[in-house]
């Protein structure tokens, strides 16, 4: 059995879920750069694609089932559910990052640990057990592992963080925020921003998002998260 395998069994064993396909799990962790480009391997783009579209769903019925509120709030509580930042921190913890196949240049970059990588993985590694297993294995990995991240949306306030950022930093630095768009990449189709946000005389945090306005609402979260004491 070759290392791949083996690390995907390791990654099964961790996830709880045993792959019928073992070739379609194998793709969902093979990342665009994997041969440099010299080989026509099948990579998992395509995976994330739908995987991204089956966490939509997923989410969205959760949160119907869960939440009381009004659909901007429920609007509000899938795009932090879906992003790219959860995707990859569930990634993390299911240590999927030593399970993928990218090519050594990106793995020195630190592909192994990059958001945009492993938050597509792991979409990918949804939309592979949606199509080895169906809606329902898929709906099981998404409570196993999403569970933390609900409950954190759900029983916490949903206030728009840029708003919340405003007041507390006018009413502690008087301040406004400055935020700025420091990185963009991906395709035009599937762009992902990374934006800085800024108070004056307190600090700064990054956030990204599939759009500017996304990006900038998770900088503001992540300062808050990090106000100083």
């Amino acid at each position: 059995m070759s290392v791949e395998y083996r690390r995907l069994e390791v990654l099964e064993t961790r996830m709880g879920y045993k792959f019928q396909d073992k070739a379609l799990g194998q793709r969902a962790l093979t990342h665009s750069s994997f041969g440099d480009g010299r080989r026509a391997i099948e990579n998992n783009e395509r995976l994330e694609f739908l995987g991204d579209r089956v966490l939509g769903l997923l989410t969205a019925e959760k949160l119907f089932i869960l939440s009381p509120s009004d659909e901007g709030a429920m609007a509000r509580r899938l795009n932090a559910l879906v992003r790219k930042e959860t995707c990859a921190r569930i990634a993390r913890k299911l240590g999927l990052g030593d399970a993928l196949q990218i090519s050594p240049s990106e793995e020195k970059q630190g592909g192994r640990e990059k958001v945009s990588i492993l938050g597509d993985a792991c979409e990918a590694l949804l939309a592979a057990i949606y199509l080895d297993g169906g809606f329902e294995a898929a709906k099981l990995f998404f409570e196993a592992h999403w569970v933390d991240e609900i409950d954190a949306v759900t029983k916490g306030s949903m206030k728009d963080p840029k708003t919340s950022l405003q007041e507390k930093a006018v009413m502690a630095a008087g301040a406004q925020p400055v935020y700025a768009v420091i990185e963009r990449s991906g395709p035009d189709h599937r762009p992902l921003f990374v934006v800085e946000v800024n108070v004056e005389n307190i600090g700064s945090a990054k956030g990204s998002g599939k759009s500017k306005k996304d990006a900038e609402r998770y900088a503001a979260l992540h300062l808050l998260e990090n106000w100083p004491t």
